[in-house]
């Protein structure tokens, strides 16, 4: 796609921490509420209000932290970050400069079997803006609402290291960073409500080439999709550009979803433009060891080390255990049913196979699905004690993932038990072969495409519901034992 450029990548991600209440004071950080409803002096902005600090924000910025194998700094301060815009009630943002919370790090991505390390240069802690709602499209808008609910909800802003190189490994990264601040329980990174978005910082340049292109920052992607997209036509945008002897501008931009299209919004800011200074109203905050270690003495199982842990203790594929470790409700949703004494692997191939469609199907989350890990597990003991087929199982799941019964009372209610009884399957076999005289005809003369002909009816007789191995076995039986 790059030809003789190579394209050069760098996230700055955003994700809101999960506390009950705001950085700086006690307002509720719950999403959903009535516009302006979740607000106070401080979060507002009104003049002479100072901040005070949320301890739990900290204590979830130093969890981050080590779970993306980055450094905390014995000291870090907050500083003012000076700009206007109508979301932003004080015209500047409490951020972090030049003493950040974390630093340095990194995190392992793979793709195509193949491992990479991606450098993290920092991750610090600061307030959110709060949210314009404009009314009409870009060319009708009239007006625009301020909603200062978001106003002061804190975030942790990760920056990496300009270290990939497509629009493949910054969704590769995006999603194990998504993974990791799930497992430590630093965000609950729901896209859809704006928990985590992503910038990405995209240039371009010859192969071979040292130096860094002149980059552009396109901003506020939420999903992987629109991340990986929009790198790729920015990079697709900026080749054509240089080879049409253009000059890349460094600009943010924004991403136009439904033409699938990056555009220009505004000249890239840069640092000295912000004026940052230090936070007057926030002393410095003293991290000793004691404090960082009991943060990591109570940091729980990360996704590298589980799927390691399924892959040795289970036996499944790599493949298999990257996906069940994706996000810790499945792990959760895996380990309990495997406890309940379900197989491994058909554990694995459920979740993966129908209970992935399902879920996708109907944009759900795992955690709010009302199948539960003694449903598959049962559902799965059935199938093995014969009781229902595999073809049955599939209509027994959907029915357990739309109404929550257990497996017993969907076959009790739909009548699907399987037919695993020989006194009665007997007479439905002697019936097939008497009604296809021709098909035995065939099948004594050696054709055994005859065989199957028969299994067909019996099973459209028996509505499916008969055991396919016990009517294979009853029905050779049958035939060539000298019943015709």
């Amino acid at each position: 796609m790059t030809g003789n450029f190579e394209a050069v990548i760098g996230l700055e991600v955003h994700a809101e921490l999960k506390t009950a209440t705001k950085i700086f004071c006690s307002c509720s950080t719950a999403f959903g509420a009535e516009p302006n409803t979740q607000v106070c002096p401080v979060c507002s902005g009104f003049p002479g209000m100072l901040p005070v600090l949320n301890r739990e924000v900290v204590n979830i910025a130093i969890k981050a932290g080590l779970a993306m194998n980055s450094d905390i700094p014995p000291v870090c301060k907050f500083d003012r970050k000076n700009y206007f815009y109508p979301d932003s009630p004080k015209a500047y943002q409490i951020s972090q400069f030049d003493q950040p919370v974390c630093v340095g790090g990194y995190l392992d991505i793979e793709l195509d079997g193949v491992t990479k390390r991606i450098g993290i240069t920092r991750a610090h802690m600061e307030e959110d803006a709060g949210k314009l709602v404009h009314q009409g499209d870009i060319s009708t808008t009239t007006f625009s609402l301020v909603d200062l609910n978001r106003c002061g909800v804190p975030l942790l802003e990760i920056v990496s290291e300009p270290d990939m190189r497509s629009a493949r490994e910054a969704r590769a990264y995006a999603e194990k960073l998504r993974s990791i601040l799930l497992f430590a329980g630093v965000s609950d990174c729901r896209m859809q409500e704006g928990s985590l978005r992503f910038d990405a910082n995209v240039s371009v340049r010859p192969r071979g080439q040292q130096e860094f292109g002149t980059r552009t920052e396109t901003k506020n992607l939420n999903s992987f999709s629109a991340l990986e997209r929009a790198v790729e036509y920015e990079i697709r945008r900026q080749i054509e550009a240089i080879e049409d002897g253009e000059r890349i501008i460094q600009e943010t931009r924004t991403w136009d979803e439904e033409k699938g299209v990056t555009r220009a919004m505004r000249s890239k800011e840069e640092a000295h433009d912000y004026r940052y200074f230090p936070e007057p109203d926030l002393p410095p905050i003293h991290i000793d060891d004691a404090w960082r270690e009991r943060i990591r003495a109570a940091m729980p199982e990360l996704p590298d080390a589980a799927r390691e842990r399924l892959v040795r203790e289970c036996g499944l594929p790599e493949y298999d255990a990257g996906v069940l470790t994706v996000t810790p409700d499945s792990l959760k949703f895996f380990d309990e049913a495997r406890q309940l004494g379900g197989d491994p692997k058909a554990l694995s191939n459920w979740m993966m196979g129908e209970l992935n469609r399902l879920l996708n199907l109907n944009a759900m989350e795992l955690e709010d699905c009302k199948i539960t890990p003694v449903h598959l597990t049962d559902m799965l003991k059935m199938m093995e004690s014969g009781q229902i087929s595999g073809k049955m199982a599939k209509t027994v799941f959907e029915e357990m993932f739309a109404t929550g019964h257990p497996p017993q009372q969907v076959v009790e209610e739909k009548g699907m038990a399987q037919i695993s009884d020989a006194d009665s399957l007997w007479p439905i076999i002697a019936e097939a072969v008497a009604a296809n005289p021709k098909a035995l005809e065939d099948y004594k003369n050696g054709k055994q495409k005859a065989f199957g002909s028969f299994v067909g009816q019996i099973m459209k007789a028996t509505k499916g519901q008969a055991n396919p191995a016990m009517v294979n076995e009853l029905l050779k039986q049958y035939l060539d034992g000298g019943n015709v």
